[in-house]
């Protein structure tokens, strides 16, 4: 117990610093995944910005990013992180390869939730006079919503787990302090209490995606 207790303040920064990543990580997919998965859609065959060669290109795009596994494009991106930020350690430098990851993974969900949506509907709203930006907002986004937050709830349950492996970089976390004091310490009571922390904060991001998903389905 007591050794647990010393290890609140290095709890409460490793806690944190997994905030950080995942908060920074987890906001860029939405402000960038949205409309990259929006994007992918509307330029596919039949729609009304059908471009094939942007389609493709960005797609592959996408696939050679979501290809990389996470552990080996942390490594890649470290000269990135050098670049805009001026360093390769810490939090912040880890999220840039963190939303990377989210921006790619995030997009092609939105595609596919998007790919639900009643190309009737579509075609109604056009045919009324309907704007493409019109159709975007009040039709595509709209009817897609649901699927949109269940997949941000996807998203931000692996960049939990990505998280986990920030410390190989020297990015802190959760996962970092379990790495060092749990494992190459023996303290397993560590291990054990980040463990459970982490399937809590995954089950609290679950049931509010859950519930935020469900009340959209029923307007």
């Amino acid at each position: 117990m007591d050794n647990i207790l010393s290890l609140l303040p290095d709890l409460s920064m490793a806690f944190w610093e997994t905030f950080q990543m995942v908060g920074i990580a987890f906001s860029l997919s939405v402000i960038l995944g949205i409309p990259l998965g929006l994007f992918l859609f509307i330029t596919d065959k039949g729609l009304f910005f059908e471009n094939k060669v942007l389609h493709v290109i960005s797609g592959f795009l996408i696939n050679v990013i979501r290809s990389v596994p996470y552990i080996i494009l942390m490594v890649l991106l470290l000269p990135l992180s050098q670049a805009l930020i001026g360093t390769t350690i810490g939090p912040i430098a880890a999220s840039i390869s963190l939303s990377v990851a989210a921006i790619a993974f995030y997009a092609r969900l939105v595609e596919a939730s998007l790919c639900e949506v009643d190309k009737g509907v579509i075609e109604a709203a056009a045919a009324y006079g309907a704007t493409p930006l019109q159709i975007i907002k009040n039709v595509l986004l709209a009817e897609a919503f649901p699927g949109l937050i269940r997949g941000l709830t996807v998203t931000g349950i692996s960049l939990i787990g990505y998280s986990a492996m920030a410390g190989i970089i020297g990015g802190g976390g959760v996962g970092d302090l379990a790495i060092r004091f749990g494992y190459y310490r023996y303290e397993t009571d560590v291990m054990i209490i980040t463990v459970i922390a982490l399937i809590i904060l995954v089950q609290i991001v679950q049931m509010a995606g859950d519930t935020i998903a469900n009340i959209a389905d029923k307007k």
